[in-house]
């Protein structure tokens, strides 16, 4: 999402560059893992965090599957072996790049299960619903188990994100409880939450309360921000950072920090660099 205005592979250098001593990305798969690694250490950046593929079963379908409209396949039945297949590819790079931790997506409700959702509460316990609601929870809990077993024998960690309704509408995950509750309905240690300050304060704000209760978990395995609502840079925000980093830094946590914005110039040269003045501050 930073740097735009430069090819993929020569993010890793102009990342370094602005002083990032580690980087993510959502989708790599276009480009070689050898290449990327070549890129990645030649800049002298960790890559951190990578995403498995939202969807497809091969190279091309993998490839067009994000503009397509995939949001990931974790919960969706009779995908299985496809959420397999991407999450053996997201290993595959992982192990190559020296990455830690992979995040897989939980995937977009169908829309048969969209009006059901529209109905007022009372009618949404009816039995129908439930018994739907509960299908897409088991499939989501057993591939979930599938890849905990499938990247702790890698030696790497797995990681589940909530994400607003206004970017993904009918996203499955939505909610901190909600994914805090899968992490320990699996019980597996390197099963943990993606906790995305920016998704947070928009589905159900209290950021900091919420920070200063799951931290401490241990449960919450990589951190990202952005201004709210715009997704830009975090200091045009209405959630207040300068907040939220001293409450990181009381809770003393030590994993990653995520800027995972749109920079408010775009693609324009020099633009990301220009936005990171909020850094020093």
């Amino acid at each position: 999402m930073l740097y735009p205005e430069h090819g993929f592979l020569d993010r890793f250098q102009a990342a370094a560059n602005d002083g990032f001593k580690a980087v993510e990305f959502m989708f790599g798969y276009d480009w070689a893992a050898q290449d990327i690694g070549q890129a990645a250490q030649a800049a002298g950046v960790q890559v951190v965090l990578l995403n498995a593929p939202p969807g497809g079963q091969d190279q091309p379908s993998i490839s067009q599957a994000w503009n397509q409209g995939a949001r990931g396949t974790a919960c969706l039945p009779g995908r299985e072996a496809e959420f397999q297949n991407g999450v053996l590819l997201a290993l595959e790079y992982a192990q190559i790049l020296n990455t830690p931790s992979v995040h897989v997506l939980a995937g977009v409700m169908p829309p048969e299960h969209h009006a059901a959702s529209a109905l007022p509460p009372a009618l949404q316990t009816s039995h129908a619903y439930a018994a739907t609601e509960s299908v897409f929870r088991d499939t989501y809990l057993s591939n979930l188990r599938w890849a905990a077993e499938q990247t702790a024998a890698a030696g790497k960690t797995i990681l589940i994100e909530p994400i607003n309704a206004r970017d993904i509408p009918h996203y499955f995950l939505n909610k901190q409880a909600d994914a805090h509750a899968v992490v320990q309905a699996i019980g597996a240690p390197n099963l943990k939450v993606q906790f995305d300050l920016y998704h947070c304060q928009i589905v159900e704000g209290d950021v900091l309360q919420k920070l200063q209760h799951y931290l401490p978990t241990g449960r919450v395995g990589h951190l990202q921000i952005a201004g709210v609502p715009l997704r830009q840079e975090p200091d045009s925000s209405e959630l207040h950072y300068p907040s939220v980093f001293k409450c990181l830094q009381d809770l003393n946590w030590q994993g990653w920090i995520g800027c995972e914005y749109r920079p408010a110039r775009g693609s324009e040269t020099g633009g990301t660099t220009a936005g990171l003045k909020w850094m020093p501050r």
